[in-house]
């Protein structure tokens, strides 16, 4: 029984850094991706255009983070549940 928990540990161990391995060489590519008017809107704005452009940036990540911990909030209270 005990070896059983070992092999699963070990798959588990090398799932997750096959998934870290795998973010590690696909992140450079995904920052890459960015909108060409984005671009070139940010670009040619002075200082204060871009910091209005980071502020903004910011301010729409602000509830998709809220949705994501909410949703994670609330799985992670009703766990029990199910059993």
């Amino acid at each position: 029984m005990r070896r059983n928990f070992r092999n699963r540990d070990a798959r588990w161990a090398a799932a997750a850094a096959a998934c870290v391995m795998a973010f590690a060489v696909t992140a450079s590519r995904a920052a890459a991706q960015g909108c060409a008017m984005c671009y070139q809107s940010a670009a040619a704005s002075a200082a204060p255009g871009r910091q209005a452009l980071r502020h903004g940036i910011l301010l729409l990540l602000v509830p998709a983070v809220g949705l994501f911990f909410g949703i994670l909030a609330f799985i992670y209270r009703r766990r029990n549940l199910t059993r």
